[in-house]
């Protein structure tokens, strides 16, 4: 009896130990973009890589590329974290690597853009890190069915698990503070699934994700002082899709994207193909004299969730962005329940 309860109080120990490391890592990664975040920005405007923020009256510039500091920030925050052997060595080396192609090709993309066909290949391509180094579970728990053996068919979905995300995510950066503010309530999501599934250890991916993009929300949220990029919100999509494959919880972080997804699925099914926004003539939404912004009637434009919402009345971008978000904790909430339900048995 003595031997157990020391037991368990040693257990509990280590499991205090490991909450106050995820914390730290958290923390580091935070402070890290904080800082890197106005330093790049800088950088850009200096080079004169700026965008112009469409959604206001004054169209003024903005500095692009500021999701170059998520990247490197994760990218040091989980080089830290291999250090401390807390997690599988495959599983860090596979999320780093294709987080890194992703990437750069989201530089790639800024400085010249890719073909629109061939940006979601790239995306795809990015995953064989985890494909080569079988960093990967191929039997998902399906609600209702129960665990799946897909022995075959897992690898050849993994590219998907990779490219959709990054490029929903891609997709739905349209307005100021939408993509760190969805993308960190959908971090947040993966990290409290992982810890009632009692996988700590594999929560420290989410909370380096997660703690990078709170300090960078807080430099793009409305009045944007910088923009991602195409490097910022393909790397955060794909580092999504990466926790979601590689930590085994897929079904919760697909309901978790429901909205990024469908607005994707939106956006091309009306246009009938990949496109890109630059390449679009007819914007879904207009900017009306006194700033606020509507639903464009044209219907040549794309129809996107941002559209759908402005179709009743104008709003403000601000309104537009908390619904957005509003959206994405709604299905971050059921989500969640998904787990729970799975747990005790219900699914």
């Amino acid at each position: 009896m003595q031997v157990k309860l020391k037991s368990l109080l040693k257990e509990r120990r280590v499991k205090e130990v490991i909450l106050i490391l995820l914390f730290c890592f958290f923390a580091l990664s935070f402070t890290l973009t904080y800082f890197l975040t106005p330093f790049i920005a800088n950088k850009m405007r200096k080079m004169n890589k700026m965008g112009v923020d469409f959604h206001k009256l004054n169209k003024p510039l903005i500095p692009e590329m500021g999701g170059l500091a998520i990247l490197t920030s994760i990218i040091i925050s989980s080089s830290i974290l291999a250090l401390f052997k807390i997690l599988n060595q495959t599983v860090i080396s596979s999320f780093m690597l294709t987080i890194l192609l992703v990437g750069l090709i989201g530089v790639i993309d800024d400085l010249k853009p890719l073909n629109p066909r061939l940006k979601p290949v790239l995306t795809a391509l990015a995953s064989i890190p985890i494909i080569l180094f079988n960093a990967y579970d191929p039997r998902p728990y399906l609600p209702f069915v129960g665990k799946v053996r897909l022995t075959l068919l897992y690898p050849l979905l993994i590219p998907f698990g990779i490219a959709v995300p990054a490029n929903a995510v891609n997709m739905m950066d349209v307005f100021n503070g939408v993509m760190p503010g969805t993308c960190s309530i959908i971090s947040l999501t993966a990290l409290i699934a992982l810890i009632i599934l009692g996988r700590v250890n594999e929560a420290f991916l989410p909370a380096i994700l997660l703690g990078s993009l709170i300090a960078f929300y807080l430099y793009n949220k409305f009045p944007a002082k910088v923009f991602s990029g195409d490097v910022g919100s393909l790397t955060v999509g794909a580092a999504l899709g990466a926790i979601a494959i590689l930590t085994k919880i897929e079904v919760i972080m697909v309901i978790a994207l429901m909205p990024h997804i469908m607005n994707a699925f939106y956006g091309l099914s009306s246009i009938g193909r990949l496109y890109e926004r630059r390449e679009i003539k007819s914007r879904p939404i207009k900017l009306l004299e006194d700033g606020r912004l509507a639903a464009n009637i044209d219907e040549k434009a794309p129809i996107t969730l941002s559209r759908i919402i402005l179709a009743q009345e104008p709003l403000t971008e601000k309104q537009v962005a908390y619904i957005i978000m509003f959206l994405t904790l709604a299905s971050s909430i059921l989500a969640v329940l998904t787990l729970v339900f799975i747990k005790v048995g219900v699914f």
